[in-house]
């Protein structure tokens, strides 16, 4: 079984920085794309950064030169670093991954996210 964990969420004034992290666990022999959503309350979720397996990346406008997404292959982890965190950021943050199994298929799988509040 694969298990996909977010942690770094919390509490945070207009203006900080948090750092996420999506950890892949279980029977993991590889991870490809991995994208980081959020949605905040009474709205969509929303894909706001991708990072593909050979490490290029994309994002959201709305975050486009604040967040970015980086990946630690040897730990099965990806991080979302982001700075210069508005009001309009708050969400729950969740990561959705394919993951590859010993018989090299991937399968998509999703975290149960995490809490960003951005003070004003």
């Amino acid at each position: 079984q694969v298990q996909l964990v977010e942690s770094g969420g919390g509490l945070v004034q207009a203006g900080g920085s948090l750092r996420l992290s999506c950890v892949a666990s279980g029977t993991v022999f590889g991870i490809e794309d991995v994208r980081w959503y959020r949605q905040a309350p009474g709205k969509e979720r929303v894909m706001i950064a991708i990072i593909h397996s050979d490490y290029s990346t994309d994002y959201a406008d709305s975050v486009r030169g604040r967040f970015t997404i980086s990946r630690d292959n040897a730990k099965n982890t990806v991080f979302l670093q982001m700075n210069s965190l508005r009001p309009e950021d708050a969400a729950v943050y969740s990561c959705s991954a394919g993951v590859r199994d010993w018989t090299s298929r991937t399968r998509g799988y999703w975290g149960r996210g995490t809490q960003v509040t951005v003070s004003s």
